[in-house]
């Protein structure tokens, strides 16, 4: 039997409804860790099948920093008109905001970077082993390495987010998606500095 007190305890901890946590107390006997788990892989398959929804809703948020010197406007999208002025999806837009202020991300993902823009990187880390004397596939295991690194540094999806290390932000937004039920997607972004 799942006690009121454990509901209200993996409520707020995952702030989903109540009838999904009461759900996956009872799938799991009760235990909260294995619930947990069966609430992310149910979040996951959500995020997946909401992936190819339109995005026709949303919001532009700006961000400026309390030094006035740095500024963020962020064009983030969902499904409705309900969601977008709803909190969760206002705090997520914020925390993007504050992530691009923070980390500089160039790209909203790696499909957006140029390749005339990843062979001028390419160049520079085959200048960097060049005349390391190191067998050739050794050489481009290195420079894929370096280019993945590169990749994700600079792609604001696959940043690791600056208030939690173990989430990158696109799982920040599934996050969000699992909670609201509707597909996010990130438009665009810029980013001003003095």
């Amino acid at each position: 039997m799942v006690s009121i007190e454990q509901i209200k305890q993996l409520r707020d901890e995952t702030e989903l409804s109540i009838s999904e946590v009461k759900k996956a107390l009872e799938e799991t006997g009760g235990d909260m860790l294995k619930a947990k788990e069966l609430l992310k892989a149910l979040g996951k398959k959500l995020v997946a099948k909401k992936a190819d929804r339109e995005t026709n809703s949303g919001l532009v948020v700006s961000y400026v920093h309390p030094n006035s010197k740095m500024g963020v406007l962020l064009d983030i999208r969902c499904e409705s008109d309900f969601v977008a002025n709803g909190p969760d999806f206002k705090n997520l837009a914020h925390e993007l905001c504050l992530q691009i202020a923070a980390m500089k991300p160039l790209f909203v993902s790696e499909k957006d970077i140029p390749e005339e823009f990843l062979d001028g990187e390419t160049k520079i880390y085959k200048e960097q082993v060049a005349d390391s004397g190191k067998p050739e596939n050794i050489i481009n295991q290195i420079i894929e390495g370096k280019l993945k690194k590169y990749k994700e540094s600079v792609c604001l999806l696959s940043q690791v987010w600056v208030k939690d290390d173990t989430k990158t932000i696109k799982n920040l937004i599934e996050d969000t998606v699992g909670k609201i039920g509707e597909n996010i997607e990130i438009k665009k972004f810029a980013r001003f500095e003095i």
